[in-house]
């Protein structure tokens, strides 16, 4: 039997200032609810868009470079931001016109050819994401922005 790994990451960006000092936020658990990790990430400079993106691209690599080594597992990981933008441009629903966040979905999916899995991309409450959002203000408090 094939054993399958499935992930719930909940993910967050946000900048003081559009653009301005921007961080992202990370909480990972797994199939029975339990946070493998959390963390929050000072991204330097930039817009909420794109630190909304950032935020997937350090989920996505920090799953593949620390749960993901067996191939033959199926994985599947379900993705939730408060970003409306995001979710509907990651789900191909939405066009991109900003370069860097082509650049930043370019990423995106590179790690998720790494990772050969079904990924989805839900768009939940902001309510409904106050651990990632927390880590963000917690990040951008302790730069004392």
């Amino acid at each position: 039997m094939v054993e399958q790994k499935l992930f719930y990451v909940f993910t967050d960006g946000g900048a003081r200032g559009n653009p301005g000092p921007a961080a992202v936020g990370v909480v990972i658990k797994n199939q029975t609810g339990k946070v493998l990790t959390s963390f929050g990430r000072y991204i330097g400079r930039a817009t909420n868009n794109s630190a909304e993106y950032q935020a997937v691209v350090e989920a996505l690599s920090f799953l593949e470079k620390n749960y993901l080594e067996r191939k033959a597992a199926v994985v599947k990981i379900n993705f939730y931001l408060d970003s409306t933008l995001v979710v509907n441009q990651l789900n191909g629903r939405f066009k991109i016109k900003d370069q860097k966040l082509k650049n930043l979905i370019i990423k995106v999916k590179a790690l998720e050819e790494k990772i050969k899995g079904k990924i989805f991309y839900h768009f939940i409450p902001r309510e409904k994401n106050r651990q990632a959002d927390l880590l963000v203000n917690q990040t951008l408090n302790q730069k004392n922005f």
